[in-house]
């Protein structure tokens, strides 16, 4: 269903690049208000102003208006300001208002986990309770009345309930829709059923019918309650976490809202992972000048103290460490995936036994597998494009970006059929729409199997290869469809 309307839309994340980025929400925070500013609608963001945020080189200024504002959380007044700058793209100049509270934001250079102690922050809820909170002063002191609330993960989890519950009565606000996106349903901001208290909603939502989840207050519980519409960033995700195996404990609540519930695959950047346009690599490259991929992955090898080989796949790897990431298996079968006739790349932060794991293998294993443990925008980009293959063998994936960014690169992904993987990656034996490799089990052997029937198809066949490259390449994952379906659904509801 096409519309011609054009929507005011409040985008409200807790990441956003290029200013704070920790995982895919960041991503897809900065791409998709872009892309539907282009499209003609009004868009601003609301974000959290984190001590890492550079204040000079992003021109945050003060706006006189939005400065010296309060709320109160956990009972105590909070005074906070709306800052200002602009989210910068070639076509699109989207306007931000970061919230600035020393104690809770900028006071604070990690984003949501204390880096003395590796662990989250014990006063996330009141952090994020402000965070929704200040949206509506937020529209309170511009005037300027969104006809979307567009909100993304628990982090922003209160801003349905809110409006619907405190504000319900409220005339500013009461003809304001939400959208709830649910980008990763394992991390639902989760918090000691005293946090109830300290958010002000009605008692009545103090319950297990509420906000309550097995006697935890849970900030994604209440959004999937309240907001008008629920969705996932991939269509397969959307089915899969109606089930046991992928609903993280919320099954039952993701059920009740099935009819609400909508899977929209999340779309790529290709001003930032374009290899025609790629800034960060040595040597741009198409489908038609393949032949200049290599000196990326000559690049890379050097990078990484390694020498590059035309008959030796470079693997490469970027994630987050975690046993959802599927590094679980990539550990059990490590000694063997050594013994392999290729070079293995790593790219990653996470869980600090698979931190210490990879440090060892480091030096264990130096002549065939590498690593940066930390995150590195610039270094991303190089192993997108110098390596051969990208190994994502994920327990569940809500959509995922790295095997997309890797289809536009030629990169070959080799990935499990769940969620986004099995919406964006065809298996080879599909003939001329394959475009990587799939296995289904999550398993050692089946993980091992699709890695070595992808390097014999690298060292056996170049023409089957190139051929392969090319399908990936001609894939378009580009934001604009995905735009245009988040503006159908803002048309049904509002």
């Amino acid at each position: 269903m096409a519309t011609n309307k054009k929507f005011k839309i409040l985008f409200v994340t807790s990441e956003l690049a290029p200013f704070v980025k920790t995982g895919g929400v960041a991503d897809v925070s900065s791409a998709l208000p872009q892309k539907l500013l282009e499209l003609g609608h009004q868009v601003r963001i609301v974000l959290p102003k984190y001590g890492a945020i550079d204040e000079r080189r992003f021109k945050i200024h003060e706006v006189v208006r939005l400065k010296d504002l309060k709320t109160e959380v956990n009972g105590e007044e909070i005074e906070f300001s709306m800052r200002s700058s602009f989210l910068v793209g070639k076509r699109a100049r989207v306007q931000i208002y970061f919230l600035d509270n020393k104690h809770y934001f900028s006071g604070r250079h990690s984003v949501y986990t204390d880096p003395r102690t590796g662990e989250y922050y014990p006063d996330n809820d009141e952090r994020f309770i402000l965070l929704a909170k200040s949206v509506f002063k937020l529209i309170d002191k511009l005037g300027w009345v969104p006809d979307i609330i567009h909100c993304n993960d628990w982090q922003t989890a209160l801003v349905p309930v809110y409006l619907k519950t405190i504000y319900k009565d409220n005339e500013l606000l009461k003809n304001i829709k939400t959208v709830f996106t649910i980008h990763n349903l394992g991390y639902q901001g989760i918090f000691p059923k005293s946090s109830f208290a300290k958010t002000e909603l009605p008692k009545k939502l103090n319950s297990e019918k509420g906000a309550i989840h097995k006697k935890k207050f849970n900030f994604m519980k209440i959004a999937l309650k309240f907001a008008d519409v629920i969705t996932t960033v991939s269509e397969t995700y959307a089915k899969d976490i109606c089930t046991k195996e992928f609903g993280e404990g919320l099954e039952s609540v993701i059920c009740e809202r099935k009819k609400d519930l909508v899977g929209i695959l999340n779309g790529i950047d290709s001003r930032v992972w374009n290899p025609e346009k790629d800034k960060f690599i040595p040597k741009k490259y198409s489908i038609k000048s393949l032949k200049d991929k290599e000196l990326n992955k000559i690049a890379l090898a050097e990078k990484f103290g390694f020498e590059a080989n035309g008959d030796t796949p470079v693997i490469g790897i970027i994630s987050r460490l975690s046993a959802g990431k599927g590094f679980d298996l990539i550990k059990k079968a490590f000694k063997k995936m050594m013994k392999l006739n290729a070079k293995f790349v790593l790219l990653g932060t996470g869980e600090m036994k698979y931190l210490e794991f990879f440090e060892e293998a480091m030096v264990k294993y130096k002549n065939n597998f590498s690593c940066y443990l930390g995150f590195d925008e610039q270094l991303a980009h190089l192993i997108e494009a110098g390596s051969d293959m990208f190994l994502m063998p994920s327990k569940y994936e809500p959509c995922g970006l790295n095997q997309m960014y890797s289809l536009a690169y030629g990169t070959i992904p080799i990935v499990r059929r769940t969620g986004g993987l099995q919406d964006t990656v065809r298996d080879y034996s599909e003939g001329k729409n394959g475009n990587g490799f799939v296995f289904d089990e999550y398993d050692v052997d089946a993980m091992l199997k699709d890695i070595e029937r992808a390097i014999e198809l690298f060292t056996t066949d170049k023409k089957a290869w190139k051929k392969l490259m090319t399908a990936g390449m001609k894939s378009d994952h580009t934001w604009l469809n995905s735009a245009k379906k988040y503006i159908n659904l803002y048309s049904k509801i509002s």
